[in-house]
């Protein structure tokens, strides 16, 4: 398959850390980490770079993320 970046993004606010793998369609699998790049979070992710910030919305309502890390993996 094709994998996309791997991205950790600190939550701005609580400073904790997620990370992400942008996977294919059929390759998400939230339980590692794998989100689908046609989620929310990953569309908000494309083209963005280390110290950006981005607005997700999550289901707990729009939350603003710091892009600490971009991995592009081989």
């Amino acid at each position: 398959g094709i994998f996309g970046p791997r991205v950790t993004l600190i939550a701005c606010g609580t400073e904790e850390p997620i990370r992400y793998h942008i996977a294919g369609e059929d390759e998400a699998d939230l339980k590692q980490d794998k989100i689908s790049v046609l989620s929310p979070i990953a569309r908000a992710l494309i083209g963005k770079m280390e110290d950006d910030v981005v607005n997700v919305v999550t289901p707990g309502g729009e939350r603003e993320f710091e892009v600490s890390a971009v991995e592009h993996l081989s």
